[in-house]
């Protein structure tokens, strides 16, 4: 990759930034300059945090929301990869006789899924998670809305695992620990890391509590009652 390539994903993902409106810079881990408060705000930081907002110098500053901005286009710009590389995985099943694990080790997105489940990540399987995929991410646009579903959780990850990709490949300069701040903002309280454990679940249901609740049966099922889930996903 040469740096005229770089420059080019680089104001790409600042461009799209902008259309991330669902999620605020702050909530991205931008500490405001208390300047830029209404009193407030203020009101909800100890003085020493505020003096140390006040200190940082403009140049600081400056860097530090050039780096949130390209968090923001990052998880903009990983949205729409997701939802491509998803339809692509789901071309790949319908080329396949058999679902096996080996096969979607393979695959760009369900090889990122907890894979004690992979010999159930089928097509229709995979129509189902297009479309909580789908919702999730226009959340990016529409407002922020926690996932409503064990699969909308993992889709997020997903989605994370796409950006750390991207990342990768064009060396981004993006805040410390941003995947971190991310969930954090995106997964708070979320149950679906338990799947990724070692020992956690195994593909006959049976959890550590013995409840069953992460077995892939469920994953579609909202969590509460007032937990939206897209009508199809839910068939």
């Amino acid at each position: 990759m040469n740096a005229d390539e770089d420059d080019d994903i680089t104001e790409e993902l600042l461009a799209d930034s902008e259309k991330l409106t669902g999620l605020s810079l702050e909530l991205l881990g931008l500490d405001p300059h208390p300047d830029d408060m209404t009193a407030e705000q203020r009101l909800q930081f100890d003085p020493e945090d505020l003096a140390e907002m006040a200190s940082a110098g403009s140049d600081d500053r400056e860097r530090s929301a050039r780096q949130t901005r390209l968090l923001a286009g990052l998880l903009w710009n990983s949205s729409s990869i997701l939802i491509d590389q998803l339809f692509r995985d789901l071309g790949t099943l319908h080329e396949l006789d058999t679902v096996t694990p080996e096969a979607i080790a393979g695959t760009s997105v369900l090889s990122s899924l907890p894979p004690q489940f992979a010999s159930n990540y089928d097509a229709k399987f995979t129509q189902r998670f297009i479309v909580v995929a789908a919702d999730v991410t226009a959340s990016f646009a529409r407002g922020w809305a926690a996932p409503g579903c064990l699969a909308g959780e993992l889709a997020v990850r997903c989605l994370l695992d796409q950006a750390r990709i991207t990342e990768d490949i064009y060396e981004l300069d993006l805040p410390e620990e941003w995947r971190a701040i991310v969930e954090e903002v995106l997964l708070e309280d979320a149950d679906s890391g338990t799947l990724y454990a070692d020992g956690a679940l195994h593909a006959d249901g049976a959890d550590e509590q013995g409840t069953g609740k992460l077995d892939i049966r469920h994953w579609f099922e909202p969590f509460a009652p007032g937990d939206a889930v897209p009508p199809y996903a839910c068939s």
